[in-house]
């Protein structure tokens, strides 16, 4: 699979539990299964569905919410067991 395509292809649940606690925009697009430049669009505009964090030109995602926009925050913080894929 070509980097493109691989950037392009949504997140699996394992891949989205297993991120650190903080992530670039390009990931958190990648697990809402959007575009970047339309994830980039939404934060210009104040509409990105997750809360993002801003230093400089730098624009960071917290995890935690990432996850619960989501609707998987339980899973990751001692909530249900997953459910079987």
């Amino acid at each position: 699979m070509s980097t493109l395509a691989a950037e392009q292809r949504g997140m699996s649940l394992d891949e989205v539990l297993a991120l650190p606690a903080t992530v670039n925009v390009v990931t958190a697009a990648r697990a809402l299964g959007i575009g970047h430049n339309k994830a980039y669009d939404l934060i210009k505009v104040g509409q990105f569905p997750v809360r993002t964090l801003t230093m400089g030109s730098t624009i960071r995602i917290p995890t935690a919410a990432l996850w619960e926009a989501l609707g998987i925050g339980s899973l990751r913080q001692g909530g249900p067991a997953r459910p079987a894929e």
